[in-house]
């Protein structure tokens, strides 16, 4: 249905005493093709004083927020909300969560106040046909999150929900939910995975910032080259890619994001890297854009 005609119909809806609001709005539009496809991404996150920092990875979450098209609203999975069953954030105003310790007081003070989108929540629930989506409305905006969009898109005026990760699932399981997310980007949807491709925290080395063990440079570009040949089978069973692999995923819940951003491309799409970086010795920046350039 055109969108212009499905738009003049609802003017011969009878109000019956109530606005209709533009979440209501979005629901009742449905899978409709209304915008241009948006470029979808994988963010390595890293430390959250890159909320706070400006450096090289920062600089660059700046640089893409300034070059996108502008979303109506921005679906993130991070590596940082875990749940038993799949949820999605569906309140009108989603809290700044400050999920971690032993960082500056400066941190602690970051609020972003992006609004949520309770309609957008309701679409992505009915979209998923392979497991029922609950709608939460007590978590927020975790710091896998915030801690990258704040760059994006500073001044907070886009809506944000999130999607959580099922800790009682399979690599699998999380691949084909996000392709059941894809019709999100042809209405206007960001959606984005954040987490990091290597991430041990056990092994960190605080003294060598700029560095990674040869291990995780090697996992790393192992990664890439799965990702550049479309190899997604491959990192969907990546408990199987050997003793790199392994010592770079000791849990998977920051790897899971990379899945369901990897999930949502189509054929006539490419991937780059940017932020391709190995540090600390056992972190990865490494990021992924998928779009048509």
């Amino acid at each position: 249905m055109d969108r212009m005609k499905f738009l003049k119909s609802l003017a011969l809806i009878p109000l019956a005493g109530f606005t209709m609001n533009l979440n209501k709005l979005d629901i009742l539009a449905g899978p409709m093709e209304d915008s241009e496809r948006m470029p979808a991404f994988f963010f390595g996150h890293g430390s959250p004083m890159n909320a706070i920092e400006l450096n090289e990875f920062s600089s660059q979450w700046q640089l893409i927020g300034k070059s996108l098209p502008r979303p109506k609203a921005i679906l993130c999975i991070s590596a940082h909300w875990e749940t038993k069953g799949t949820l999605v954030t569906a309140m009108e105003k989603p809290r700044t969560i400050h999920d971690f310790g032993g960082f500056p007081q400066a941190l602690f003070d970051v609020q972003y106040p992006a609004p949520g989108s309770p309609g957008l929540a309701k679409s992505s629930k009915a979209i998923v046909n392979s497991t029922e989506v609950g709608l939460d409305t007590s978590w927020g905006l975790d710091h896998g999150a915030w801690s990258v969009i704040k760059h994006l898109y500073p001044d907070a005026d886009i809506p944000v929900i999130q999607m959580s990760l099922d800790y009682s699932r399979s690599p699998q399981y999380h691949y084909d939910l996000g392709k059941q997310l894809a019709s999100l980007r042809t209405r206007g949807i960001l959606v984005i995975g954040s987490g990091n491709m290597v991430h041990n925290l056990r092994a960190v080395d605080w003294n060598n910032h700029d560095h990674g063990f040869d291990w995780a440079i090697e996992a790393n570009e192992t990664f890439k080259k799965l990702i550049r040949e479309n190899l997604h089978k491959e990192l969907i069973n990546f408990s199987n890619l050997g003793r790199s692999a392994e010592l770079s995923i000791p849990t998977p819940e920051h790897f899971l994001p990379l899945l369901y951003t990897l999930a949502l491309k189509e054929e006539d799409e490419n991937i780059s890297f940017f932020n391709d970086k190995t540090i600390m010795g056992s972190l990865s920046m490494t990021s992924v854009k998928i779009d048509r350039e």
